[in-house]
């Protein structure tokens, strides 16, 4: 019999057992979503958010240093060193999650610590990645041995407009499959077999596409960039470098093919790894006639599509109530952003305090028998608090976003009307996110 996998730890206990009361959780959260409707319909009657058009400028010394090649050149250094400490330790380190630190630098370090890296700095994954300094290495070295009588290098092909972020999409819900379905996450094997051919796609489609097929098409770059759009730092048109209301860069979304997807991913992949582990599932999917893996895979596309689905019906009924839009679904799509980024806050803050402190002491060469379980910095119910303040937190601000939006797009009499089906949509997701945590 195959032993069972020793899977990385969600935090402290158990999500269902969260020591605060159901009944003031979601009676504050529906207060807190109807008193800021209310409010933005009665108070906000104008558009306020200007995109990338908005921000105070920072310095220009601080401008200088963060665009200085040096800087860049010293990041994509960081990031490829750090790529191939990793791959040291998944090489030679032992077979053992506990002991060895790749498992926590891939579902800690790189998937966790890019959402407050992201949301404090920006989109960091872009200056780091190590593919893409790997494939800029690459070209130049290809561009040197060519020989002369053959002429330059061909230009890449330019990315179909239609692609949009759909690669970035397929890419997350590969990554969340591996972290949450496969058998064995966190062995070697698994985090080699998946190392190689994520990094043999990305590199081939780089050497068609160009450099520009990792903003769209790498996963952790779509990922690290949508975050960084609630960043309070963040560009202007004009190049400058500046601190803004994140709501600004919120509103800058480029409203792309397939964003609906990448968020909806997002968070049907954090809800569905918040009941996987329901004592209800786990005896699903182990008495499942499809098998383990079957099940689970269909668990995870399930919730993903009953997100999109909710979204889409949402789509349809704004329609219905104030009338068409060029791009109905995308439209909208942003005041997700909020919402996913409260989920994740909620779902993982333990998992980082707790993980990332043990895999840098574990990559430092401490061994984990000798690591002690870092203490989180909230008791039980600070942190069922916390979680239910990030959860509603993140709706009430999407709810902000969306209203800006609807009265932008939509005649004066109409906009609050357009908001009414992503109210319901919001409470939908807040009954859905809250029944996780608390039950």
């Amino acid at each position: 019999m195959t032993p069972a996998p020793t899977p990385l730890a969600h935090g402290i206990g158990s999500q269902h057992d969260l020591p605060i009361s159901p009944f003031y959780a979601f009676a504050g959260a529906f207060t807190a979503l109807f008193v800021s409707f209310l409010a933005l319909g009665l108070l906000w009657s104008a558009s306020r958010f200007r995109g990338n058009r908005s921000g105070r400028p920072l310095p220009a010394a601080v401008q200088r240093v963060a665009d200085a090649p040096a800087t860049r050149t010293a990041l994509r250094v960081l990031g490829l060193a750090a790529a191939l400490f990793f791959l040291v330790h998944l090489l030679l380190g032992p077979d053992d999650p506990a002991r060895n630190p790749a498992p926590g630098a891939v579902y800690v370090l790189l998937w966790v610590g890019l959402v407050p890296a992201s949301l404090l700095l920006g989109p960091v994954w872009s200056l780091l990645n190590p593919l893409r300094t790997l494939h800029r290495l690459l070209t130049r070295l290809r561009s040197r041995l060519r020989p002369a009588r053959r002429g330059p290098v061909r230009p890449p092909h330019p990315l179909p407009p239609q692609l949009g972020l759909w690669p970035a999409a397929i890419g997350l819900f590969c990554f969340t499959w591996l972290e949450l379905v496969s058998r064995s996450p966190a062995s070697r094997t698994t985090l080699l077999t998946a190392l190689i051919v994520f990094a043999t796609v990305q590199l081939g489609l780089a050497a068609r596409f160009g450099a520009s097929w990792f903003a769209e098409g790498d996963p952790f770059e779509a990922y690290s960039t949508l975050l960084a759009r609630f960043s309070p730092l963040g560009r202007r048109d004009d190049g400058r470098l500046v601190l803004r209301n994140p709501f600004h860069g919120l509103d800058a979304t480029p409203e792309r093919p397939g964003l609906v997807a990448v968020v909806c991913v997002l968070l049907g992949s954090t809800a569905y790894d918040g009941f996987s582990d329901h004592p209800w599932w786990i005896n699903v999917v182990q008495t499942s006639p499809l098998g383990r893996t079957p099940a689970a895979t269909l668990g995870l596309l399930g919730s993903v599509t009953l997100v999109a689905l909710l979204y889409c019906l949402c789509g349809g009924a704004t329609r219905l109530v104030a009338g068409p839009l060029p791009r109905p679904l995308t439209a909208f799509a942003p005041s997700l952003l909020p919402i996913a980024v409260g989920y994740l806050v909620a779902h993982y803050f333990s998992l980082f305090v707790t993980e990332s402190a043990r895999t840098v002491m574990m990559a430092g060469g401490t061994d984990n028998a000798s690591v002690p379980a870092p203490a989180p910095p909230l008791e039980p119910g600070g942190l069922a608090a916390l979680q239910v303040i990030a959860v509603v937190t993140g709706h009430v601000l999407g709810v902000v976003a969306a209203h800006d939006r609807s009265v932008r797009l939509f005649p004066p009499a109409r906009a609050v009307a357009g908001q009414l089906p992503l109210l319901a949509l919001m409470i939908t997701y807040t009954v859905g996110g809250l029944s996780l945590l608390l039950n």
